[in-house]
């Protein structure tokens, strides 16, 4: 690495941290003067508060590092250009494709930190944000879903009439299980409630009842019930969680855990994994978008502008507004289904990487 590698590196890194913490402190004020009134409401002290935004500000900060480094380049490249820098490199014999280098390599150390950060690092401070936001800041979560039907297990199937989050009750309770998708046998109840002490299910008023008793007509009440009773403690692949307030929980988990959540979801057939999908797709995509955001930083302001560098920061945060409304219409879609989870994290990326190969090949450098 040459000594003009180290400089141009240096000045990346160290204007991105700059444009960074000016982001990120302009961001926490905006949002803290929004949310003074619930903290007041709350009664929170200054301790509470001040651990809230310790796990807000690093995931504002992985959200935005993107966009952050794309104005950290334009501000760069764009003063390296209005103090002839970049003519004076050029001219000693320096190719346009030589002088990326740098770029790259400082490009290469953001986006391998962001995507650790964001994969395994950032959503564990998240589970801390996510629960402080549920506990003061939103009303009390009632599920409300009618007549939840899930798989649990290959070919066993789950049925609960009505959930009461509040107290855990399940009312109406089936469980039945399948064997070459003719039903084996089934167990029913009342109603179940979670057992925080054991970690188990209790059923009141069950009764387990084979096929052939269902379907074939019984002599007596004694040959169609193998077995019932008034209370059974019972293990069951659900848990209280799954009755939760689920409103962003992909904030809180990590790439594995994305993927395993995802896996859990389809199986048992339930709606929402689109929410998961684009979050891991996009975490995926996030050091690409860095690439392809820097190439096109250095490509808009690597021209002395008349306009000065002011100009061409303006047009860099015009871009980036693009981006970003862009990429929230692409999520949006896909989180209602109408785009593939893939396609939906991938297409803004892929149409700007097409925009900057134009730009590079006609744009005058």
């Amino acid at each position: 690495m040459k000594i003009l590698d180290r400089y141009i590196i240096k000045k990346i890194l160290f204007t991105y941290l700059f444009v960074a913490l000016i982001l990120v402190l302009i961001i926490s004020v905006i949002d803290m003067t929004e949310k003074m009134d619930k903290f007041s409401a709350n009664n929170l002290s200054v301790m509470q508060i001040a651990g809230y935004y310790m796990d807000f500000i690093p995931w504002i900060t992985g959200m935005i590092t993107p966009i952050t480094v794309f104005i950290a380049i334009v501000y760069v490249t764009s003063r390296l250009a209005s103090h002839t820098e970049i003519v004076a490199m050029l001219s000693s014999g320096i190719s346009f494709m030589r002088l990326l280098f740098p770029y790259f390599l400082g490009s290469l150390i953001i986006a391998s930190l962001t995507f650790y950060f964001n994969g395994w690092v950032i959503p564990k401070s998240n589970r801390e944000r996510l629960a402080f936001e549920l506990q003061y800041f939103q009303n009390k979560y009632y599920f409300e879903k009618r007549n939840f039907h899930i798989q649990v297990a290959p070919d066993v199937y789950l049925y609960i009439q009505n959930y009461n989050n509040q107290s855990n009750i399940g009312y109406q309770f089936t469980l039945e299980k399948f064997n070459e998708n003719r039903m084996i046998e089934k167990l029913s109840a009342d109603n179940i409630q979670w057992d925080s002490l054991k970690n188990t299910w209790t059923l009141t008023y069950w009764k387990r009842k084979r096929v052939e008793d269902i379907f074939i007509e019984a002599r007596s009440e004694i040959d169609t019930i193998l077995t019932s009773g008034m209370t059974l403690d019972t293990l069951l692949a659900i848990s209280p969680k799954d009755f939760e307030n689920d409103k962003r929980k992909y904030d809180g988990m990590t790439i594995p855990e994305l993927d395993e959540h995802i896996a859990k979801l389809k199986f048992r057939g339930a709606t929402g994994a689109e929410f998961y999908e684009v979050e891991k797709y996009t975490r995926y995509s996030a050091p690409f978008t860095i690439f392809v955001l820097v190439f096109m930083g250095i490509i808009v302001s690597s021209r002395k502008s008349r306009g000065g560098t002011g100009f061409q920061i303006a047009l860099g945060f015009l871009l980036s507004f693009v981006f970003i409304l862009f990429f929230t219409m692409s999520r949006t879609f896909a989180e209602a289904g109408s785009l593939s989870p893939w396609v939906a994290a991938w297409i803004p990326n892929a149409t700007f990487a097409i925009l900057t190969l134009v730009m590079y090949r006609f744009v005058p450098r």
